[in-house]
């Protein structure tokens, strides 16, 4: 890879927007359940109480605080998107890797599989999965992560096909070295930029599936999430609660979701020598425009 992804995330400007917001809801997950005097299902009789100095927020039908909740609805969904996203990633190395490596016959099958896997409707499947198991959140990160891996393998494979033709994996191969040592010495470390690509693919699509899960109520009661906090608040939406409630939730959904997007274009821009050129025309356009007006 003969690319500098870090370097083009960090001087792509929705790059860096996207690192910069990921960032602060991620401080928000680990430091603000910490500090928060509330719990996140302790009950109170102050229910629908407005934003004051003691709820920012204020509270829920329950006389939860909202702000404390959405602290610890953030922790989830990141733990979420970040364990589906390793384990899905980590399976899509492994089946579109050894594919590409081995070939024949079994590369025939097992995209056959992932062919199969990707003509599904993953959303129907998980809905109908959760809402008979009721996943707690080891079994949700495994539904997803189960959900998530076919596109991603695809992705890898077409890498590998390329990537084993090269020369210092001929020279392995010459040296007597087996498929899996060059797997994991030669390849997978060729395979960096674009295993973090799809590590943050799998994390937002984990994301976004959790909260719509737990938005219809097929995920673990006990848990804390921001689908179970914006459907809860639209019950009330002939309040003036779900101003403080609904708004503020589906923000930081909205926020996380696109941090991830910005920096997952980042990446794809730097990755894809066609997409840089595309890009370079554009603001080769733009600026010629500019010095012409």
């Amino acid at each position: 890879m003969h690319t500098d992804p870090w370097g083009h995330l960090t001087g792509d400007a929705a790059g860096l927007a996207g690192l910069v917001m990921i960032f602060l809801v991620a401080a928000a997950a680990v430091i603000g359940p910490a500090i928060s005097p509330y719990s996140p299902n302790g009950f109170s009789s102050d229910i629908f109480s407005p934003p004051s100095s003691d709820h920012i927020l204020g509270t829920d039908f329950m006389g939860q605080d909202i702000l404390t909740r959405l602290l610890f609805g953030a922790r989830t969904s990141l733990m979420i998107g970040l364990g589906a996203a390793i384990v899905s990633s980590t399976l899509s190395l492994a089946i579109g890797g050894t594919a590409a490596l081995f070939g024949g016959l079994y590369d025939r099958i097992v995209m056959r599989f992932v062919d199969a896997m990707i003509s599904m409707p993953t959303i129907i499947i998980a809905i109908l999965v959760a809402s008979y198991i009721r996943p707690s959140l080891p079994l949700l990160i495994a539904l997803i992560s189960f959900l998530s891996w076919p596109e991603g393998s695809r992705v890898i494979r077409a890498q590998v096909l390329s990537l084993k033709e090269t020369g210092h994996v001929r020279a392995a191969r010459t040296f007597g070295a087996g498929w899996l040592h060059i797997l994991k010495s030669h390849i997978v470390p060729d395979l960096g930029p674009i295993l973090v690509a799809i590590i943050i693919q799998d994390a937002r699509r984990a994301i976004f599936m959790e909260a719509g899960l737990s938005f219809l109520g097929v995920t673990d009661p006990s848990m804390t999430s921001w689908g179970k906090m914006m459907h809860q608040a639209l019950g009330f939406s002939y309040l003036d609660v779900w101003k403080w409630w609904l708004l503020p939730t589906g923000f930081a959904l909205s926020i996380t979701i696109m941090s991830l997007s910005f920096i997952g274009s980042a990446l794809e821009t730097a990755l894809d020598p066609r997409l840089r050129r595309s890009k370079n025309k554009i603001v080769r356009w733009i600026q010629c425009s500019r010095s012409k007006a």
